[in-house]
C-alpha cells in the first residue's frame, strides 16, 4: 500500500481532527497514512523521509505556529542548515486560520516558506482554510484533491509501474513534479472515485438517496423559511453526499466513586497551575452601560507566578453548572453523574492509531469531566453531526444528514457555525437523537482555558495581578428568549458577585484610584502562565510608544503606564519617550474605563498624549460631532503618528477586537503612511509590513 507521512500541528484540536479524517480516508483510497503530531520528533525523520509528506497546521495567537510546533519550527529555522537540506522532500500543506486576524494562516505559512527555502517541493498546492467563513469550504475540496495528487506523485516517481491498480498516466509530460492545484483535480478525483467504486470499496462520502416523503407537507415546507430543524427545497428534496461515519473507538464504563475529592488542577497537567485568591472585584461601568466590565484582582504573593506588563495568562474555568445538569438529564445520566468514568479502546475499532483522549483524566466522575474537561458549548464539526444522525430517527435523522452534507453546507454555516449552536442546542432541537456517552467523549474537544491580559504592573502592585473583562451575553440559538453568558466571564461574574463593588471614580491626592478594602480568602480561581510573551514595552525606555486600545483593549496599557510611572520614580534623571494612548468607548459617563487613573497619568506626564473617542455620544449644543472611533482620532493626528513611527523609531501597540477595530486601525495606518510620505498604498503597506518584521507594530487581538 502506498505510504505517506501525515503530520499535524494543533492548538485546540482542529488540525488534529482534520489529520485524523485524512488518515481514515487514506485507506479507502488505497493509501497508508503514518500519522503523528509534529511534536513527536522521535517518531519521524524528515531528513531521511522518502515518502510524500502531508502537513496540517493551525495558527494561534496573532499569527504564531501552535505550541506543538514550536520545537519543530525552531529546528528548521536553524540558519546553519544547507539550502538543499530537504531537497528530497515532496509535500502538501493545509493551513488553518481566521481572516479576522492580520496574520491569516501564518502558522502554516511559516512552515511552508521554510520548507521551500530548504529545498522541499510541493507535490500538491498549499490550501488556506478560513475559520471566519468556515474551514470546510477549503478543507473538504483540498482533501478530495489530495488523493489524485498523491496518485500522480507515486505514478510520476515510479514510471509506468502499476501500483495497486492506481491511475496510469501515460504521457511523459504528465510525469512532471509540478504541484497539483486542488481546483484542477476534479476530473482525476472523479476517475479515482469510480475506480474505487468498481473495486467494491466505498468512498469516504456515502451517497444517501432522498428519504423525504414528497407528499402534501412538501408544499407547506416549501413555503416556509429554513431553520436549524428543517430545510426547504432544493435541499429538502436533494440526494445527499454525507461524510463517512467516523469509526467508534471508545468503550465507556461508569463505576461508583468511593467519595474521593476531585481537584480541578488535573485538567491541565502540562502547564504549572496556581490556585490564587481573589482579593478584589470592581465594576468599572455604570449599571446602564451596554456591556458590564469588571476588574478582578488576584493575590499571587504566595505563589511563584510572575509576569511583565503586556503578558497574558490563562484562567481555568468550568462549564455552566446548569448546562451540565441539563446535558446529564438529556442523556438520562443524572443519577450516575457521580460515577467514575473508565475508558478503554474498543478491541474491534477500525480507527487507526486510536488512543485515549489526553484531556480526559483517569478516575474522575462524569460530572467532573463534563464540567472541567469537555467544551460542551463547542460548535459541532460535521463528523459529530454525522455520528449524531446515527442515533436519531425520521425527520431528525434526515436533517442532521443535511447539515453535515455537501449540499447542506450553507445551512450548516447559517444555523450551526454562525449561530454558535452547541451540543445541548442540538439535543434540544432534535428530540429523537439519543447519543451514547462514548460519542460525546470521542467528538467533544478539550475545554480550553481562557486567556486574559495582565492589567497591572508588579512594580505598582507587588504580589497582585489585575485583569479586566466584559461579561459576555448572547441569546441562545434555539430558544432566543434565553440569555446566555460566556463560559468563563459568566462563571467569573458569579464567583465575584459576593465581593463586587462599584467603581467610585474618586481620585486620591496621590497615586491612582482610591484603594478598596480587600476581602481575603473569599474565593479563589486557578490560573496558568501563557508562554507567548511578545507584547512588552520597548527595551529602550527612550523609544516613543503609541497605544491603541478601545474598551477592554486598554488592559495591558494600564500595566504599561503603571510600570512606566514606577520606572520614572526610580530614575528621575532618566530619558523616557513619549506615550500616546488612543482609547475609545461608547459613552463618556457609562463605560470610560480607568478614567481617573488615566487622568492621573496624564497629569503627572507619564501619559503625554491622551486621545479619547466616544462612539455613541451625540454632540451637545452647537459643538462639532465628536470623534467616534480610535482610528478617527489617529487620522486627526496623522502627522504625529507618522513622525513617531517613521522618524523617531517608535512602537505601536494595538489591543482589542480583531474583527473590526484591528482591521480599521491597520487600514488607517496605511492611509496615514501613504498621506504623510506621499507614496502609493502598496508602498505604504510594505512600510507597515517592515514595522511588523521589526517588532515595532505589535498586536494583541481577539475575535
Amino acid at each position: 500500500m502506498r505510504r505517506f507521512l501525515l503530520l499535524y500541528a494543533t492548538q485546540q484540536g482542529q488540525a488534529k481532527a482534520i489529520a485524523e479524517e485524512i488518515c481514515e480516508k487514506a485507506f479507502v483510497h488505497g493509501f497508508s497514512a503514518d500519522l503523528h503530531c509534529i511534536s513527536e520528533s522521535d517518531k519521524y525523520d524528515l531528513k531521511t523521509e522518502t515518502a510524500p509528506l502531508v502537513v496540517v497546521v493551525s495558527t494561534t495567537g496573532t499569527g504564531d505556529p501552535p505550541d506543538t510546533a514550536r520545537k519543530f519550527v525552531k529546528k528548521i529555522q536553524d540558519k546553519a542548515l544547507p539550502v538543499d537540506f530537504f531537497a528530497h522532500l515532496r509535500y502538501g500543506l493545509l493551513g488553518l486560520g481566521d481572516s479576522e486576524y492580520t496574520y491569516f494562516c501564518n502558522g502554516g505559512k511559516i512552515i511552508d516558506k521554510r520548507l521551500q527555502e530548504l529545498g522541499a517541493q510541493h507535490f500538491y498546492a498549499t490550501g488556506h482554510a478560513d475559520d471566519c467563513v468556515g474551514l470546510e469550504f477549503v478543507v473538504e475540496p483540498w482533501i478530495d484533491g489530495l488523493w489524485a495528487a498523491l496518485t500522480k506523485h507515486f505514478t510520476s516517481t515510479r514510471g509506468k509501474e502499476e501500483i495497486n491498480g492506481a491511475l496510469q498516466i501515460a504521457s511523459t509530460a504528465s510525469q512532471r513534479m509540478d504541484p497539483v492545484k486542488p481546483e484542477l483535480l476534479h476530473i482525476e478525483s472523479r476517475v479515482e472515485l469510480l475506480r474505487l467504486a468498481d473495486s467494491g470499496r466505498r468512498d469516504s462520502e456515502v451517497q444517501e438517496q432522498n428519504a423525504v416523503n414528497r407528499d402534501q407537507s412538501s408544499a407547506l415546507i416549501a413555503e416556509s423559511e429554513p431553520s436549524l430543524t428543517h430545510s426547504v427545497p432544493p435541499l429538502s428534496q436533494a440526494s445527499l453526499n454525507i461524510p463517512a461515519l467516523a469509526p467508534e473507538y471508545l468503550q465507556v464504563h461508569l463505576h461508583e466513586l468511593l467519595g474521593q475529592e476531585e481537584s480541578r488542577a488535573s485538567v491541565t497537567p502540562v502547564d504549572p497551575v496556581f490556585q490564587v485568591p481573589i482579593s478584589k472585584a470592581v465594576q468599572l461601568t455604570t449599571n446602564d452601560a451596554i456591556k458590564t466590565t469588571l476588574l478582578v484582582e488576584l493575590d499571587i504573593s504566595k505563589t511563584d507566578f510572575s509576569y511583565q506588563p503586556g503578558d497574558a495568562f490563562n484562567v481555568i474555568c468550568p462549564n455552566s453548572d446548569s448546562e451540565v445538569q441539563h446535558l446529564l438529564q438529556r442523556l438520562q445520566l443524572t443519577d450516575r453523574r457521580e460515577h467514575c468514568v473508565v475508558l478503554k479502546i474498543k478491541g474491534d475499532t477500525k480507527k487507526k492509531g486510536a488512543a485515549l483522549p489526553q484531556h480526559i483524566p483517569e478516575g474522575r466522575s462524569l460530572q467532573f469531566i463534563l464540567t472541567w474537561c469537555l467544551e460542551i458549548r463547542a460548535v459541532p464539526k460535521k463528523a459529530m453531526l454525522r455520528a449524531l444522525a446515527e442515533h436519531a430517527a425520521g425527520p431528525d435523522r434526515r436533517r442532521l444528514h443535511e447539515l453535515c452534507s455537501r449540499q447542506g453546507a450553507a445551512d450548516y454555516g447559517r444555523f450551526v457555525r454562525d449561530a454558535h449552536t452547541g451540543l445541548l442546542d442540538l439535543l434540544l432541537a432534535f428530540p429523537s437523537c439519543q447519543p451514547p456517552l462514548a460519542l460525546l467523549l470521542e467528538h467533544l474537544p478539550k475545554l480550553q482555558p481562557r486567556p486574559y491580559s495582565c492589567a497591572s504592573s508588579n512594580l505598582s502592585h507587588p504580589g497582585k495581578l489585575h485583569f479586566v473583562f466584559n461579561i459576555v451575553e448572547f441569546l441562545s440559538p434555539t430558544t432566543m428568549e434565553v440569555l446566555r453568558r460566556g463560559v468563563c466571564t459568566g462563571w467569573l461574574a458569579t464567583v465575584v458577585a459576593s465581593i463586587l463593588r462599584p467603581d467610585t471614580q474618586v481620585s486620591p491626592a496621590e497615586g491612582g484610584p482610591a484603594p478598596a478594602p480587600e476581602v481575603p480568602g473569599v474565593c479563589s480561581i486557578s490560573i496558568s502562565p501563557r508562554t507567548t510573551g511578545f507584547f512588552h514595552l520597548p527595551s529602550d525606555p527612550a523609544a516613543p510608544v503609541i497605544m491603541v486600545g478601545p474598551g477592554t483593549g486598554i488592559a495591558p496599557f494600564i500595566g504599561f503606564l503603571q510600570h512606566r510611572e514606577k520606572l520614572q520614580e526610580q530614575h528621575p534623571e532618566g530619558h523616557f519617550g513619549a506615550m500616546w494612548l488612543f482609547f475609545g468607548c461608547r459613552h463618556k459617563e457609562r463605560d470610560y474605563l480607568f478614567r481617573e487613573e488615566l487622568r492621573h497619568f496624564y497629569k503627572r506626564g507619564i501619559l503625554t498624549h491622551l486621545k479619547v473617542s466616544f462612539s455613541r455620544d451625540a454632540p451637545v449644543g452647537e459643538e462639532e460631532a465628536p470623534v467616534k472611533y480610535v482610528q478617527d482620532n489617529m487620522w486627526l493626528h496623522s502627522k504625529q503618528v507618522a513622525r513617531v513611527l517613521l522618524k523617531e523609531s517608535g512602537y505601536i501597540y494595538v489591543c482589542g477586537d480583531a474583527k473590526n477595530m484591528a482591521k480599521d486601525v491597520n487600514d488607517t495606518l496605511v492611509e496615514i503612511i501613504s498621506k504623510e510620505t506621499g507614496v502609493e498604498k502598496l508602498e505604504a503597506m510594505k512600510t507597515l509590513a517592515t514595522l511588523k518584521e521589526e517588532k515595532r507594530y505589535l498586536q494583541d487581538i481577539w475575535s
